[in-house]
């Protein structure tokens, strides 16, 4: 082997980092010692005409020979390597970008140039998550203006494709979260598909809650679509439930959430230029976003739903989007389940006219199917939500969602977790406040949203009579271990759910 072509042999150790690439070579490599190479240093690495930009990980076993190096396996996925081939490494040349990101950090203003190298540099895998994180804190606390927020939208959408269809109308919806169960959307997407509108629906995963739209829909049906695969769906039904990741829609912001998600942060004007980069990606004109505001919720009250109200519209403008923003009720979960498989379940009921289906979760799917529905043309002013109950009640929403499902690759029925476990009441009473953000973490505890059938069922809500030992919510958990977690931290949060004596 000629030392002089840093190249080394791969073999395949089958390390799972998720999302992150990292590459693995022994303390006594070659590379290593000719490059001047340091643990957590980020190396170029090439294979035919494909790179990656990847995190150092020196090995001191002998798992590795100073002549071989491994992959994580999503880089190995990435480059398309096979073990036993041979990879080329090399510097990363300097990242000016981050030069940017520093002046951000300082509180000065961003112009659409440094917002396009970031996010350019971000989807080439030139920022590590430190720089990720950096960026994200950088932008947070309502440090972007409305100009930056529209610059950043628009490079967010030039890093990926950009889905351009024949109808005049293009439907869509989105949910800005913070409140558990929120599960709407694959109502709304069936019901306004019934109705012959078009709403091509591409969904995230979780970022701070316990399941994400995409979360909870693959546990029904395939949503890793490729693009050619989300359009022929659509054409076929009017409408799909895709995640986004998998499209390539505006990929900087999968990569932002990422990280966002290990943070427990979704920053407001992140947040806005995530969500309409998205939607102008995927070709919609019309979009609905669902503002939850409540004490606990993400939204905490009317002067901040005002503010991003006005993001959401004069941004939205700005990138060809008619925006209309609803403020909904963020006081207490939304239907049963909390977690993926759960709230899959809520959905199946709702969609199926059930006797018992949760009422909160079809009249708000129903009112946010009207707005589509009215702006789509199909319905005059004011009617409808008439037409919206009529489709659902009829069955034809259901029967649009199997169509849906089984134009992506089939419809399968949720699973259940293998362990639960009851939360009861200690004493009587009403129950008078509900703790959203203790509440769902108490489902993520639990394994939810990387664990399907993880989470809660949720059974106190407001103004509800308890008596002493009533089940107050469930825990489900894959693992006798995340749920002994969970119960743990539901024990020492005694006050998610607030019973109140008065009044009975």
């Amino acid at each position: 082997m000629n030392t002089e072509t840093n190249k080394l042999q791969l073999v395949r150790l089958g390390i799972n980092t998720r999302h992150e690439f990292v590459i693995y070579m022994h303390v006594d490599c070659f590379v290593c010692k000719s490059e001047g190479f340091e643990a957590q240093k980020q190396i170029v690495v090439t294979f035919n005409n494909s790179s990656i930009v990847a995190t150092l990980n020196i090995i001191q076993s002998g798992i590795l020979s100073n002549h071989e190096a491994s992959l994580s396996e999503s880089a190995w996925k990435r480059l398309g390597v096979q073990e036993g081939d041979y990879i080329s490494l090399s510097h990363l040349k300097p990242v000016t970008s981050l030069k940017y990101l520093r002046s951000k950090i300082y509180g000065n203003e961003m112009n659409a140039h440094k917002f396009q190298a970031i996010m350019a540099d971000i989807v080439a895998g030139k920022y590590s998550n430190i720089h990720l994180s950096s960026f994200i804190t950088a932008c947070a606390k309502d440090n972007l203006s409305i100009a930056e927020m529209i610059d950043l939208t628009q490079a967010m959408v030039q890093t990926g494709e950009r889905v351009i269809w024949e109808y005049p109308l293009v439907m869509d919806k989105h949910s800005v979260g913070g409140i558990p169960g929120n599960r709407t959307t694959p109502i709304v997407v069936a019901i306004v598909a019934a109705a012959g509108l078009i709403i091509p629906k591409t969904s995230s995963r979780a970022i701070t809650s316990p399941a994400g739209t995409a979360d909870t829909l693959e546990t029904m049906t395939p949503v890793d679509l490729s693009l050619t695969k989300m359009q022929k769906v659509v054409r076929k039904e009017g409408g799909c439930f895709a995640w986004g990741g998998a499209i390539n829609l505006s990929p900087a912001d999968d990569i932002i959430i990422r990280v966002e998600r290990s943070l427990d942060l979704d920053p407001e004007g992140q947040m806005v230029a995530s969500v309409l980069s998205k939607k102008a990606a995927a070709g919609a004109t019309h979009v609905i976003i669902d503002m939850p505001v409540g004490p606990t919720a993400k939204i905490r009250s009317d002067q901040i739903f005002l503010k991003l109200q006005d993001y959401f519209i004069v941004v939205g403008k700005a990138v060809g989007l008619n925006v209309k923003v609803l403020k909904t009720d963020g006081i207490q979960p939304l239907g049963i389940g909390i977690g993926p498989a759960l709230e899959a379940k809520d959905i199946l009921s709702v969609l199926q006219n059930e006797k018992d289906a949760p009422a909160d979760l079809k009249n708000k799917a129903i009112v946010l199917a009207a707005c589509l529905l009215e702006q789509g043309k199909k319905a005059s002013p004011g009617a409808g939500q008439e037409l919206a109950k009529k489709i659902l009640e009829s069955g034809a929403a259901f029967k649009k969602f199997l169509a849906i499902c089984e134009a992506q690759g089939g419809f399968r029925e949720p699973q259940r977790a293998p362990y639960t476990h009851d939360i009861v009441a200690a004493h009587e009473g009403i129950v008078t406040e509900i703790d959203n953000r203790n509440l769902a973490m108490v489902a993520k505890l639990a394994g939810a949203p990387h664990d399907a059938t993880a989470g809660i069922e949720f059974f106190a809500k407001r103004g509800t009579k308890i008596e002493i030992g009533q089940i107050l919510y469930r825990i489900h958990a894959e693992s006798t271990g995340e749920l002994a977690y969970s119960l743990s931290f539901a024990q020492s949060m005694p006050n998610i759910i607030k019973i109140s004596r008065e009044g009975i």
